[in-house]
């Protein structure tokens, strides 16, 4: 099977990698109808994972595992990844998701998600964090990139 990611790529991501401090867990859930591009996500994902021994792919199908997409609130269609923390067995979410194909610019925020959740801090300042433990009731915050 031919490569996706070229060498000079790879070579930049390795670079780049080398700021990943702590074990990283990626859940790709993928569907078996329906899910287009979910086998070149997932070996996108697979040949990431091989450029870091701090990253840990796991494949899931979000219809056959529903109680595990559930448990993770993956709802909906195929793809979805969980970008977590992973410490031995015990995996910590954060609520990063990642719906659809990381192409394009998208490839660059899906890297420094991972880099950012491998850091384990948020990077908000104290007024931010403050004001986010001030809120009374669940805020749903959604992020939608489109190509343009």
């Amino acid at each position: 099977m031919e490569k996706l990611l070229p060498p000079d790529i790879i070579k930049q991501i390795r670079e780049v990698f080398a700021q990943v401090k702590n074990p990283v867990a990626l859940l790709f859930f993928s569907s078996k109808k329906n899910c287009d591009y979910c086998a070149e996500i997932q070996q996108l994902l697979e040949e990431l994972t091989q450029l870091s021994d701090l990253l840990h792919l796991s494949i899931h199908d979000i219809d056959a595992e529903a109680d595990l997409a559930a448990l993770y609130k993956v709802t909906g269609k195929a793809p979805a990844l969980v970008i977590a923390a992973q410490e031995g067995d015990q995996i910590t979410d954060f609520g990063i998701r990642y719906l659809g194909i990381p192409s394009g610019h998208e490839f660059t925020t899906l890297i420094q998600d991972i880099i950012l959740v491998s850091g384990r801090d948020s990077g908000l300042s104290a007024q931010t964090r403050q004001y986010l433990k001030s809120l009374t009731k669940p805020l749903h915050l959604q992020v939608y990139v489109t190509p343009t």
